[in-house]
């Protein structure tokens, strides 16, 4: 299963306070046992929400805000995409997450939907498209 890992910000990562150089070797150190292991498809941290913009669906309008965002609680500060068999695999990585500064923190697992969840509304044609356009992502095809 595939798992998406969010890890929440704080008012430090919302401040834009970067690791400390042990938080940082740390961390290579815990992504390089995801991906020797093979758990690791992914991951990134994230700048400020000052930095970005939020889009707001009314109907058919869109509209955008400028960050910063007010709910430091709601925001995310980054992820990682992980391959695991369940959701006890993906807890039990998260258990070895390092946290060198012993700082408050919070990450959220959640699946990522597979074609299955999607039912009969997935149609064969909607079904190759999407293994298409996976299989280019995938290769590394996608825009940078």
């Amino acid at each position: 299963m595939k798992v998406i890992v969010l890890v929440k910000a704080t008012k430090d990562s919302e401040a834009g306070k970067m690791p400390s150089e042990q938080g940082l070797r740390e961390m290579m150190h815990f992504n390089e046992e995801l991906v020797k292991a093979g758990v690791m498809l992914a991951g990134e941290g994230l700048h400020p929400s000052s930095k970005g913009k939020r889009m707001v669906f009314k109907g058919s309008g869109r509209s955008f805000i400028d960050g910063p965002f007010s709910e430091t609680k709601e925001l995310v500060a980054g992820f990682w995409i992980w391959q695991v068999k369940s959701m006890d695999e993906a807890v039990e990585w998260a258990r070895r997450m390092p946290n060198p500064e012993n700082a408050d923190g919070e990450i959220e697992i959640r699946p990522v939907f597979t074609d299955e969840d999607f039912g009969p509304a997935l149609t064969p044609d909607i079904r190759e498209q999407a293994d298409r356009l996976r299989a280019t992502t995938e290769g590394g095809q996608a825009r940078s």
